[in-house]
Formats: C-alpha cells, structure tokens, sequence
C-alpha cells in the first residue's frame, strides 16, 4: 500500500524514464545501418595478372550510377578538375599516380572524364583497382 503525505503536486518522481533514450538510440542505429550501405566500395571486376601498381594516396571511386568521388569529397564530372587540383595543392605536388576504383558498371565514358582531368593537373599514372583471383573478396590491387 502506497502512502503519500497529502502534498499531491510537491511529490518527487522516482523512477527513470528510458522510452526517449532507447528512441534516440533505435534513430542512431537505423542512420548508421543506412550510411554503412551508402558509402560501399564498389564490386570491382577480377584481374587474371598478378602484378602490383604502385601505391598511391589519390584515390578515385566511381560507383555504378558514375559518382564520382575524388579522394574524401563526393563530386560531379565538371568539378573533377578542381578537386584534383586541391589535392595536389594539399599534397604539395607529391603524387603522379591515381588509383581508380570504378565498378564494372559504371560508364567508360565518365573513366575517361576522370583521367583526363587528372592529366590536367600533372596526374599522369593510373593504376586502375581490382579484384585479383584467390585473394578474398575485400582486398583489391
């Protein structure tokens, strides 16, 4: 049996409320599942050669809808240029190689776009990335 002291309204809840926590949380996780599907990376096709390129920290990634995305920035074809060029200023000019990440599905038309606007900026090797035969399905050259 509940006893109340007669103040009604001056009475102090005691129990902890989690219904609003446990809501903020179920929303975190359904925006992490959904980004974690968008960002990724692309089926690449498998390679039949063994050889190696050469690292490089300029990454392109073209995904099967031809987005493009020029190291961390996401970009349209027209602005392949300019992020290509803010990179090298970023890197001081370091690199000559781009690695280019494209699924088999995307456009060789947009591949070219990219080329060519790294070629404009003294990007002049490419090492184009994929899946190399008996190696697990993550790793890529």
């Amino acid at each position: 049996m509940a006893m109340s002291t007669g103040g009604g309204e001056d009475e102090v809840m005691s129990t902890i409320n989690i219904t609003p926590f446990t809501d903020v949380l179920l929303v975190l996780l359904i925006i992490f599942i959904i980004l974690a599907a968008v960002t990724k990376e692309p089926k690449l096709p498998d390679a039949h050669n063994k050889d190696r390129v050469q690292a490089s920290q300029l990454v392109v990634i073209i995904d099967d809808k031809n987005n493009i995305q020029v190291g961390p920035n996401q970009v349209q074809i027209a602005q392949a240029h300019d992020a290509f060029a803010q990179l090298q200023d970023q890197t001081g000019h370091k690199f000559t190689s781009v690695i280019i990440k494209a699924d088999p599905r995307s456009n060789y038309g947009t591949i070219l776009q990219v080329m060519d606007a790294a070629k404009s900026v003294d990007l002049t090797t490419f090492g184009l990335a994929n899946h190399v035969e008996g190696q697990p399905e993550g790793s890529t050259q």
